[in-house]
């Protein structure tokens, strides 16, 4: 065997440990929060009570599994837009593509009569056609990011540019989701700010199943195309000389992340700097390699969501935070050290 080969098995072998390391975490996490709630049951104790296998399974494994997956999406959606568009900083929240997602979901729940409301605080929003809020949160997600892709492509934008339009657009549509609220009544109002929270409590298993089916499509359509990002990585005309089409690669990664986030905070509300945080720690472990950036993206950003959720859930027990306002809290520190970072 020569040495190059060698290398080259130790450097493969060295990064699957690394993620296979954080899997290991991310199944102790999972296990860890299925043991947390009020109730206070452990897991061996729900294999033997019936009420307890109840909660076990319909409130709780939803939740944890919903984390995993969302995380993941989140964070596999930024580390394709951060390659796709050559910017650090970029991620589904801060180039409004959530935001776009959130108003999409809020016109078919309060206009097409998708989600029933209610007065309550635990149960303001029931999302009675997730298939409807889906659609809506998709199209105007897509429109957001055809806006992004127009301004990239078309207009010459810098990379820094890119994401001051992403702010701006960003500030747009919270601007229309407000003024959706101007025009609502009192309980549609305060359903509506319910739900953009971002929570996790929320997802049932037909939501759990629609993101799932989502997130592994998705996910096929990255790691197939994980050496055009690679590839996108040397700049445009590196990768047409490589024989790469990138604006049609740009395209296809926007709309697959875009239908990402859409799945997601159609269900969960609006969950902020996922798509930072995650790829940008996975970077420094495993290099820049899309091979293992991608799927470790998705391990560390399940990690990462079903870390604050738990933490959320037992901070202030037996108050549940929303884990939106939590990955804020994260993440905007991060998003402040990158600018930074990116300018000098």
């Amino acid at each position: 065997m020569s040495e190059v080969l060698k290398e080259y098995l130790a450097y493969r072998k060295k990064k699957a440990f690394l993620l296979g390391g954080v899997l290991l975490f991310l199944s102790v996490a999972a296990a860890v929060a299925l043991q947390i709630g009020s109730s206070g049951f452990t897991l061996r104790e729900a294999f033997r009570d019936e009420a307890a296998r109840f909660i076990l399974w319909n409130i709780r494994t939803p939740r944890v599994l919903g984390a995993i997956f969302a995380g993941g999406g989140l964070a596999i959606a930024g580390a394709v837009m951060q390659g796709l568009l050559r910017n650090p900083l970029a991620d589904p929240f801060t180039l409004g593509v959530s935001h776009g997602a959130a108003l999409g979901a809020a016109i078919a729940i309060l206009l097409f009569g998708a989600g029933t409301t209610h007065s309550s605080a635990a149960d303001a929003v029931v999302v009675n056609n997730p298939y409807l809020v889906v659609v809506f949160a998709f199209l105007f997600a897509m429109l957001t990011s055809l806006a992004i892709l127009a301004l990239s492509v078309l207009g010459g934008i810098s990379a820094e540019g890119i994401v001051l339009a992403g702010v701006a657009l960003g500030s747009v549509l919270t601007a229309a989701t407000v003024m959706l609220q101007y025009f609502a009544s009192d309980v549609q109002i305060a359903a509506i700010v319910f739900w953009t929270f971002g929570d996790l409590g929320r997802i049932s298993g037909r939501e759990l199943l629609i993101i799932l089916t989502v997130f592994l499509v998705c996910f096929s359509y990255f790691y197939l195309k994980r050496w055009d990002y690679n590839t996108a990585a040397l700049g445009d005309e590196a990768a047409k000389g490589l024989g790469v089409n990138i604006n049609r690669a740009r395209l296809a990664g926007m709309f697959f992340s875009s239908l990402l986030t859409a799945s997601v905070v159609a269900f969960l509300g609006i969950i902020g700097f996922m798509g930072i945080i995650s790829p940008h720690i996975v970077r420094r472990l495993v290099g820049g390699d899309n091979r293992f950036v991608l799927p470790g993206s998705v391990l560390v950003g399940g990690l990462l969501l079903l870390l604050a959720d738990t933490f959320g859930r037992t901070v202030i027990a037996p108050v549940v935070l929303p884990v939106g306002a939590v990955t804020s809290f994260l993440g905007a520190p991060m998003f402040l050290y990158l600018l930074l970072k990116t300018r000098r």
